[in-house]
């Protein structure tokens, strides 16, 4: 009983809001970017393989549209805007393998008196395929059974392979809120589908644009956007490529491979990826001074002046660069004495440097850091001995 109750109100409303009454409208010309040469470098590849659309042809779609970016003759109804955009996707759609259809819901004569009209079988996609089944949205008229609209989508994507995107277009004006179809639809096709919606409304319509993002939200990977904001050839470009293309990539090189700062240490084991050309580097690649102290004392021996004018001949090289001279020690001790010492020991060092070197326009500064940075294990005489360094760090 019900049931016929809300046939018998469709049709009323059906034949009091008849059929489009205005002439469709003629939009300037749109000019597309082309997107298949993101697609042939390889910087982006394919993402959907099925194009379902789900058009609005309810009678709220026969007025005025009053928002900004479809110039024409004469003003265009909603449903105009609807095809518009269609045909502007059609026309941005990069040379891919698809599957596409159109459905519409809505009542009346437009709709061959059913709530809902399959205007394309899912077919392969072709511009001038596509391009026929919205010129088969002629009309607009009666309720608004997204529901049903949805109901027949999910039947129509039950023989396709790969991924989906569904396109709902509207200005959200619905009898009531297809929650419940849309969670029916994710659930059947799972990580497959991604629901689109593009709000075709009016000021006034608000309310509207937040039920189609409510839809779109639920796929979590679709999204909403408005008429207003995909009318522009970029705009429309970035839609598109958001639908149908993912980014690639870029394969990741091989650090062993690489010597970034041409030290002889490849960057897998580089542990001081920005020492300058000619510096003395240890197994690590960090630029140190091999310089050995007496036990508990910060003064340099004579035996080690060749070591640190090398370091001066590499800065002198390298003007406006800033250095930091560090003192580093082994965990043998005390926190509190590897501190003093590695203070003592870095600044005797930069000491030295900044008594034979021009250094025009940067910067040698001395900081002590103990125990807290080894590079190797304390936990062998080797690797100790590693540890207790004199590392010179060009800083950024």
């Amino acid at each position: 009983m019900k049931k016929i109750l809300i046939i018998a109100t469709a049709i009323l409303s059906a034949l009091i809001s008849g059929c489009a009454s205005q002439p469709l409208s003629t939009f300037d010309i749109f000019h597309p970017q082309d997107l298949n040469g993101l697609v042939s470098s390889g910087q982006y590849v394919q993402k959907a393989d099925n194009f379902f659309v789900l058009n609005d042809s309810s009678s709220s779609m026969d007025e005025d549209y009053l928002g900004a970016g479809y110039p024409a003759q004469p003003c265009p109804n909603k449903l105009s805007i609807e095809k518009e955009i269609l045909n502007r996707i059609n026309l941005t759609i990069p040379d891919l393998k698809l599957t596409s259809s159109i459905r519409s819901f809505g009542f009346g004569p437009c709709l061959d008196w059913g709530f809902t009209r399959l205007n394309q079988a899912p077919s392969p996609y072709s511009k001038s395929a596509f391009g026929s089944g919205i010129d088969t949205l002629t009309c607009a008229s009666g309720g608004t059974p997204m529901d049903s609209g949805i109901e027949g989508t999910t039947n129509d994507l039950s023989t396709t392979t790969g991924n989906i995107a569904v396109l709902i277009l509207s200005d959200g004006e619905v009898d009531s809120a297809p929650v419940a179809e849309v969670k029916a639809l994710k659930q059947k096709y799972g990580d497959r589908l991604c629901v689109y919606t593009v709000w075709v409304g009016n000021e006034q319509e608000k309310y509207g644009q937040t039920l189609l993002n409510q839809l779109s939200d639920m796929t979590i990977c679709g999204f909403g956007t408005t008429a207003e904001r995909i009318s522009s050839p970029d705009g429309m470009t970035k839609f598109v490529q958001s639908v149908f293309l993912k980014g690639t990539t870029p394969p990741v090189a091989d650090c062993s491979a690489l010597d970034d700062d041409a030290d002889g240490i490849n960057n897998c084991k580089d542990k001081c990826l920005n020492t300058p050309k000619g510096a003395h580097v240890n197994q690590f690649g960090c630029w140190i001074v091999d310089v050995k102290f007496d036990n508990d004392k910060s003064n340099i021996k004579p035996q080690y002046y060749r070591e640190l004018d090398n370091a001066v001949t590499v800065i002198n090289q390298n003007p406006g660069v800033n250095i930091e001279v560090q003192g580093h020690t082994s965990s043998t001790g005390t926190v509190e004495y590897n501190q003093r010492l590695s203070e003592r020991r870095a600044l005797a060092v930069k000491n030295y440097l900044s008594s034979k070197s021009a250094h025009a326009g940067g910067t040698l500064t001395a900081r002590g850091y103990g125990l807290t940075q080894p590079i190797d294990t304390n936990e062998t005489e080797e690797g100790r001995s590693n540890n207790r360094r004199v590392q010179l760090e060009v800083l950024q």
